[in-house]
C-alpha cells in the first residue's frame, strides 16, 4: 500500500522510530543525504542557495548545504531567523555546516539558478507573511526543490498559506502526505521523491493510518475476474435507468459496465425513448417503462442486482420517486448526477434512505447540493469526502483530478493518475458505468470505486490526446489485460 500520513502521523512516526533507539540527529541527517543524492541525479554542480527556516526542515536544508558542499558544489546558506533560536537536531546540523550563515533575503537567489527550499515543513499552520513571503516570491521563475513540501503548502490539506513556490522536485521521507497527492498541492510539488530514511515499515502498526494513494496493490484481489466454469448469470445483471431526453449518458454507462465485466446489463428507459436505447449497442437489452410498469417491478427479477440512477434522467419528482425504490428493493446502487440533484431541496430524503451497497459519484457541484455545509464545505477534499461518506452511511466518491473515495468506516483513497483529458462530457457516465459492472459481479462498493477510477484513468492514458467519452469502454481491455497479466 502507498500510505498518506497527514503531518500527526508523520510526527508519530518519528517519535515511535526515535524511541526505538534511532536518533533524531541520524534521520535530519539521512534526510539530508536522500535530497542531495535527488539533486545529484538530477543536476551538475552549479551554483546553490540552501534557504533554510528556524525548524527541523532547516535542519535538513543545513545538512543538504553541507554535503553538497563537500560534493564540490558552490552554495551559499541563508536561515530565516537567527542561529541562537535554533534548538534540539536543527542546532546540531548547524554546528556541523562549516560556511557562513546569511540572513534570509531575496538577493540570496541572484546568481543562484537551483534553489533548495527548507524553510518550513507540512506542519506549517498559518499564512506566509512578511520576509518569508517576500522570499518565496523571489523564487517564481527558479528551479526549486522543496524539502518535504514546497514552504507554504499545508501537508494535510494541499492548500496554499498565502503563497507558495512551484518546485521542479520535492523530496519528502517515509511516506507522502495527502497535500502530495491533493490539488493544488500536487501541481506545485513537482516530481516527488519518497525517501528512505531508516523509519521502519513496523511504525505503521502504530499510526492507525486510513488514507492511501490509489493503485491495484488495494483492490486487485477482489477483482472478479471470469471463471471457467462460470456463466453470464453469474457475473451479475445490472440496469441502467435511461432518461427520456438525455439518452447518451446511460447508453455510454450500460456499454462500459459491459466492458467491466457484466454479465448482462439492461437499459430501463422511457416507452418514447424505446427506439433511441434500442438502435444501440446490440449487447445491451432495453426494457421500456411502459404504463404502470416502475423500477421496482423491473428490480423484481432478483438476478438484476445492480442499478445505476442518475445520468441523463432529468431533475425531478419522477427522479426522486425511481430512486427511493431502487433504494427499498435492496440491490446495490451507483447514483450519479441527476439522481443526487433532484434530492437538493430534502437531501435527508436520500441521505436517510441510504445503505451500505450504495455508492455516490457526485462532482463538486453536486456534492455541494447535496451535502451542504452539514460536512463543512470549507475543509478540505479529503476531510469533506470522509464527512459526507459518515453522515450517509454510503461510500462516496468525489470526483475531479484528484478524486476522493470514501467508506462510512474511515478508509480514504486519493486518485492521483487521472489525466486531463478526461474532462469531457460523458467520461464520468463511463466511469459510473466501470463501477456498476465490477459491483453487479459482487465487489464491494468501495473496493469497486477505488477499482473503477483507476481504470478509467488508466484508460485515458491509453487513448491520449483526443479523447471523448465513447473511446473510453473499449480501451478498457487493454487496461484489464494488463491487470490481469
Amino acid at each position: 500500500m502507498d500510505e498518506l500520513l497527514s503531518v500527526a502521523e508523520m510526527h508519530r512516526a518519528d517519535a515511535l522510530t526515535i524511541a526505538s533507539g534511532v536518533p533524531g540527529a541520524a534521520l535530519m541527517e539521512a534526510a539530508g543525504a536522500a535530497v542531495v543524492q535527488a539533486i545529484c541525479e538530477r543536476w551538475a554542480p552549479h551554483p546553490t542557495a540552501v534557504l533554510c527556516g528556524p525548524g527541523n526542515n532547516g535542519g535538513d536544508g543545513f545538512v543538504v548545504a553541507r554535503l553538497l558542499l563537500e560534493a564540490g558544489w558552490p552554495v551559499r546558506l541563508a536561515l530565516l531567523g537567527t542561529r541562537s533560536t535554533l534548538t534540539g537536531d536543527a542546532a546540531l546540523a548547524a554546528d556541523r555546516w562549516p560556511g557562513p550563515i546569511e540572513a534570509a533575503d531575496p538577493y540570496i537567489l541572484k546568481g543562484n539558478p537551483l534553489v533548495i527550499d527548507a524553510l518550513f515543513g507540512a506542519g506549517l499552520s498559518r499564512p506566509l507573511d512578511g520576509l518569508a513571503r517576500t522570499i518565496v516570491e523571489a523564487m517564481a521563475g527558479r528551479t526549486v526543490v522543496s524539502i518535504d513540501v514546497p514552504s507554504g503548502l499545508h501537508g494535510d490539506s494541499g492548500r496554499v498559506l498565502g503563497v507558495a513556490p512551484q518546485a521542479a522536485l520535492t523530496v519528502t521521507f517515509f511516506r507522502r502526505k495527502p497535500g502530495h497527492a491533493l490539488l493544488p498541492g500536487r501541481s506545485l510539488c513537482g516530481e516527488v521523491v519518497v525517501a528512505d530514511i531508516g523509519i521502519p515499515d513496523r511504525v505503521l502498526d502504530g499510526l492507525g493510518a486510513q488514507t492511501v494513494i490509489n493503485s491495484p496493490a488495494l483492490w486487485r484481489r477482489q477483482m472478479p475476474w471470469p471463471k471457467l466454469d462460470g456463466h453470464k448469470y453469474a457475473r451479475g445483471h445490472a440496469v441502467v435507468l435511461g432518461g427520456g431526453r438525455m439518452t447518451g449518458a446511460a447508453r455510454l454507462a450500460s456499454v462500459a459496465a459491459l466492458r467491466a465485466g457484466a454479465g448482462l446489463v439492461t437499459i430501463a428507459c422511457p416507452e418514447s425513448a424505446f427506439p433511441i436505447y434500442a438502435s444501440g449497442s446490440p449487447s445491451v437489452i432495453v426494457e421500456p417503462m411502459a404504463g404502470s410498469v416502475t423500477v421496482a417491478q423491473i428490480l423484481g427479477d432478483t438476478r438484476k442486482n445492480a442499478i445505476l440512477l442518475g445520468p441523463g434522467a432529468g431533475v425531478g419528482a419522477d427522479t426522486r420517486a425511481q430512486v427511493q425504490a431502487a433504494l427499498a428493493a435492496g440491490v446495490s446502487c451507483v447514483l450519479d448526477a441527476d439522481a443526487l440533484t433532484s434530492f437538493a431541496d430534502s437531501p435527508d430524503d436520500l441521505l436517510d434512505r441510504l445503505h451500505a451497497r450504495c455508492l455516490l459519484t457526485p462532482h463538486e457541484g453536486e456534492f455541494t447540493r447535496l451535502f451542504g455545509a452539514s460536512v463543512g464545505l470549507d475543509s478540505d477534499k479529503l476531510s469533506r469526502t470522509r464527512a459526507a461518506a459518515s453522515r450517509s452511511g454510503a461510500v462516496v466518491l468525489l470526483k475531479g483530478a484528484d478524486t476522493v473515495i470514501a467508506a462510512p468506516d474511515g478508509r480514504a483513497v486519493v486518485n492521483i493518475s487521472a489525466p486531463p483529458e478526461l474532462a469531457t462530457a460523458g467520461s464520468g457516465d463511463v466511469l459510473a458505468g466501470f463501477a456498476l459492472g465490477l459491483i453487479a459481479q459482487g465487489m464491494e462498493p468501495f473496493e469497486a470505486a477505488c477499482a473503477a477510477v483507476w481504470m478509467h484513468g488508466e484508460a485515458a492514458k491509453l487513448i491520449g490526446p483526443g479523447l471523448i467519452a465513447e473511446d473510453l469502454p473499449g480501451a478498457l481491455c487493454g487496461v484489464l489485460r494488463a491487470l490481469k497479466g
